[in-house]
């Protein structure tokens, strides 16, 4: 199995898929790639998007089995480890887009502990598996997920744009930082971009339609958004350019404006 030109990535990915299959065994449905891996800008700052699908809710030992997995996973001598994030889904609420935002076991990026979020649990993440999810293991993600029309995603990604925007606009310290600076403006670009097109895609696709669509004056925050990419361990505890995070603000405010149009 490799399903990267990263070695060290495709030694990760089979440690952690032998762990669910060994771990998981008759509560096994199949491991799949999301995220930026799945819809096409993956590269090697990206963080490791996955789901695991079981046939019911974990139990209480499997819980405690997938802990010490996912200790010992992060402990591998490959930089992807630590990069991992993912959410375990039974398999009748990842097929049902209306058990969104139901509480799930997760792993977060950086993290080696599961904890319970429904940070995964989204008609984004559903459409993604549904139409680019990549397996590892297990049947054609198709036929795991019932189809998200482009309405549905759309509803799901104003959403997003209205809510995670307020909060950070409310909370602006919370965001003050490199990574999250960067992170907001690329994303900030795919939402709107996706929007518009009724699917899901990259950062990078998202990118290139804003600074053709939005106002030119734009252009360069976009561009410098990718150098606070890279070591985003590091990033995260960097002050960012005061007058690009002034204008990162100004920019959430814009596509929230835009995406009521």
């Amino acid at each position: 199995m490799n399903p990267s030109t990263y070695s060290k990535l495709n030694m990760v990915l089979r440690e952690l898929l032998k762990s669910h299959q060994e771990t998981l065994n008759g509560n096994f449905v199949g491991t799949y790639l999301q995220g930026s891996f799945a819809v096409g800008d993956f590269d090697q700052h990206s963080d490791l998007d996955f789901i695991a699908v079981t046939e019911e809710e974990l139990s209480d030992e499997q819980v405690d089995a997938l802990q010490i997995i996912h200790e010992r996973i992060y402990q591998l001598e490959s930089p992807w480890a630590q990069h991992l994030e993912g959410s375990y889904f039974p398999k009748r609420t990842l097929k049902d887009h209306t058990q969104s935002s139901q509480d799930l076991w997760y792993l977060d990026h950086g993290a080696h502990s599961l904890i319970r979020s429904d940070h995964c649990n989204t008609i984004v993440v559903r459409w993604v598996v549904r139409e680019k999810g990549i397996a590892l293991a297990g049947p054609l993600p198709a036929t795991l997920v019932d189809p998200i029309s482009p309405d549905l995603l759309r509803m799901d990604i104003l959403e997003t744009i209205n809510e995670w925007g307020q909060d950070i606009l409310d909370n602006p310290a919370h965001f003050n930082n490199r990574f999250y600076q960067g992170y907001i403006v690329l994303n900030y670009c795919r939402m709107l971009h996706d929007l518009h097109t009724g699917t899901n895609g990259s950062k990078r696709a998202g990118a290139e339609w804003a600074k053709a669509h939005l106002d030119p004056s734009w252009s360069g925050l976009i561009d410098r958004a990718w150098s606070c990419r890279p070591d985003p361990a590091t990033t995260v505890r960097q002050p960012t350019d005061p007058e690009d995070f002034a204008r990162t603000l100004e920019f959430v405010q814009l596509v929230i404006d835009e995406s009521k149009n």
